[in-house]
């Protein structure tokens, strides 16, 4: 399991032959009922190159991920004092663009890339083309979210133009799919051929009154368009199957793929829990407070990971899918255990 060599930080992995792009739903069809793997990464803060990506992507490429998502990350909004008490709304940028990076992940590993395509700060028009750009660049796969609110906004608040719900982007995508354009004049261009993933909650959305309300809305999701489904990350197994079940009662028939995340700072035991909603599972939390640094937080992170990953896949999870948030090294102990 040794990391591929680089030489002065910069990968020399040779990438492979093949050239032909898959949706997720194919490689999940596929896939025969065996557990794939993937991952999720974070683009780089402005400063770094290309190459902060590759450091990310490298050490687990002999676990043969079957496609790798990008995160598209909001604009900041700040205010500078002009005088006479004017102020200027400055809208700032931290990382560089999705698609781009997507589009050279696919080129250099012949890998294929999930975008993640957002409604807060898009527009409609800028919605379409963004999908056409990633059609066009053969970049087949999307993940239709509707996004965080900006850090000082109490609440989610769209784009003029724009979508106010996940559900509204996936019809917009799945209609440019049946060569639905926003403008009359647009009518003789080509369909789209885009796979449209959506996500999903097993402790419910934090906006969601409970979590039957919240599968009611999953399910407009898949009758819009999504053909397959990634859950937030989550700790305890028991509520992803609950929730599995409560999906196909109601008539949700697609893939749900778990994401997972070891945690391994000391940091991650409160900022996890209180960010993303989840609970910890009592037997989890128990070993954690023991802990006193990170190294120990990473190590039963890490181990609760691999137990957790290897009940998912013996009971026929269709891929575990690992949020890595920019760091590898965790990751990769636990699909060395596991895949």
């Amino acid at each position: 399991n040794e990391r591929p060599p680089c030489c002065g930080g910069r990968s020399t992995f040779a990438p492979r032959t093949s050239s032909v792009s898959m949706k997720v739903i194919d490689h999940l069809k596929q896939a025969k009922k065996r557990t794939l793997f993937s991952f999720e990464i974070l683009p780089p803060l402005k400063g770094k190159d290309i190459h902060s990506i590759y450091e990310g992507i490298d050490p687990l490429l002999e676990f043969k991920p079957s496609f790798i998502n990008v995160t598209y990350h909001r604009e900041e909004v700040i205010y500078k004092e002009r005088g006479h008490g004017l102020l200027q709304k400055i809208r700032l940028r931290k990382r560089p663009g999705t698609i781009g990076i997507c589009a050279t992940i696919k080129t250099k590993y012949d890998i294929d890339t999930v975008p993640h395509l957002i409604c807060g700060g898009f527009s409609r028009e800028e919605t379409e083309d963004a999908l056409i750009e990633l059609n066009f660049l053969g970049i087949d796969n999307v993940l239709a979210l509707r996004g965080d609110a900006i850090k000082n906004e109490s609440h989610f608040i769209p784009e003029r133009e724009g979508h106010p719900f996940a559900v509204d982007l996936i019809r917009q995508a799945a209609g440019l799919n049946k060569g639905q354009y926003l403008h009359d004049e647009e009518m003789e261009a080509a369909p789209t051929d885009l796979c449209i993933g959506a996500a999903c909650y097993p402790e419910k959305h934090p906006e969601a009154l409970n979590l039957n309300v919240d599968v009611a809305y999953l399910k407009n999701k898949v009758d819009a368009g999504a053909e397959y489904l990634v859950t937030q990350m989550f700790f305890d197994n028991t509520k992803y199957f609950s929730f599995v079940e409560q999906c196909r009662a109601a008539g949700i028939t697609v893939p749900i793929i778990p994401g997972l995340k070891p945690i391994t700072t000391m940091r991650h035991i409160a900022f996890l829990p209180k960010t993303f909603r989840v609970d910890l599972p009592d037997a989890f939390a128990k070993e954690l407070v023991k802990c006193k640094t990170n190294d120990a937080v990473k190590a039963v992170g890490v181990e609760w990971s691999i137990a957790q990953s290897k009940e998912l896949m013996a009971k026929g999870a269709p891929c575990l899918h690992y949020y890595t948030m920019g760091k590898s090294d965790a990751v990769k102990q636990v699909v060395s255990s596991v895949f």
